[in-house]
C-alpha cells in the first residue's frame, strides 16, 4: 500500500520548487491533494503543479485568514478530515538589517510566520474534531531552515522567521501532543530549485558548498523525503523535531 493513501493534506506554497516536488511525491504515495499559492505559475518553469497532478488548486495568500480558512475547509470537504498540512509557502527580502524596509519586513513576517500560525490553527482547530487513527488525528509539517538555529547572511528579516518557526512547531507539539496533533518541521540547507537571482549567485554557491560537508548541494526531492516520512505512519513518537535535511551543515 502506498504510504499516504487514505489521506487527505494541504500543501501551501507548492506550485514551485521544494513544495512543488513535495506534492508530486504525496501525490505518488497515494495522497488526496489540494495546492495552495499565490499564483499557479512555476519559478522555474514547466507546466503548472496542480494541473500535472491533475487535484484541486487554491489560489491564495497565507498571511490572509479568510483565504486560510477557505483553504482547510476545501481541503477537508471530499473527506471530512484533514490528515496532513505542510507549510512550505515562503518570501525572502534578501537584505541585512540595516537595508530592510519596515514594509519588506512586515511582508516576510506576514507570510513566513502568521501564514504558518493561520495554517497551523485552522488545523490544529479541524483536527481536533477528528478521530484517532494510527495514534494521530493529524499531521503538521512545517518548513524551517538551517538559517532557524544560525545567521541567514545578509537576509535577517528571513533568520528571524524561521527561527519562529522553528519555536512555533515545539510550541504545538507541546500543547497538542496530548490530542495526539503531531507536528514536525524539516529545515533544508542549501537547496538547488531552479530558482534564480540572489539565491544562486556565485558567491552563495561557494559558500553553500563550504558549508556543506557532503559533495553536492540539496535537491527539492531530498526534502520531499523528508517531508513524507514526517507525515506518513512511519514517523512514531516523533513530535516537536526539526529534521535537518542540510547535508551535514550544523553539523560542521
Amino acid at each position: 500500500m502506498k504510504r499516504l493513501a487514505g489521506k487527505t493534506a494541504l500543501i501551501t506554497g507548492a506550485s514551485s520548487g521544494i513544495g512543488r516536488a513535495i506534492a508530486r511525491k504525496f501525490h505518488e504515495e497515494g495522497a488526496a491533494l489540494v495546492l495552495m499559492d499565490i499564483t499557479e505559475q512555476v519559478v522555474e518553469g514547466g507546466e503548472p503543479t496542480h494541473k500535472i497532478l491533475d487535484v484541486p488548486f487554491y489560489r491564495g495568500d497565507v498571511s490572509r485568514e479568510a483565504d486560510v480558512e477557505r483553504a482547510v475547509r476545501l481541503a477537508a470537504s471530499s473527506t471530512g478530515r484533514l490528515d496532513i498540512v505542510v507549510n512550505d509557502a515562503v518570501v525572502r527580502a534578501g537584505k541585512p538589517l540595516v537595508e530592510t524596509t519596515l514594509e519588506e519586513w512586515n511582508h516576510v513576517m506576514a507570510v513566513n510566520v502568521t501564514g504558518v500560525f493561520l495554517v497551523c490553527r485552522a488545523a490544529v482547530r479541524r483536527m481536533l474534531t477528528q478521530e484517532i487513527r494510527h495514534e494521530a488525528r493529524g499531521r503538521i509539517v512545517n518548513i524551517s531552515s538551517q538559517h532557524g538555529m544560525i545567521a541567514a547572511p545578509e537576509d535577517c528579516s528571513y533568520g528571524v522567521s524561521k527561527s519562529a518557526i522553528v519555536y512555533m512547531t515545539r510550541q504545538i507539539a507541546a500543547d497538542y501532543g496530548k490530542d495526539n496533533i503531531i507536528c514536525n518541521a524539516v529545515a533544508p540547507g542549501k537547496i538547488l530549485t531552479g530558482k534564480g537571482g540572489r539565491a544562486v549567485e556565485p558567491r552563495w554557491i561557494d559558500y553553500s558548498h563550504r558549508r556543506t560537508p557532503l559533495p553536492r548541494l540539496g535537491r527539492p526531492d531530498d526534502v520531499a523525503n523528508a517531508a513524507l516520512f514526517l507525515a506518513s505512519d512511519e514517523a512514531t513518537f516523533i513530535t516537536g523535531e526539526n529534521l535537518m535535511v542540510d547535508g551535514g551543515w550544523m553539523a560542521s
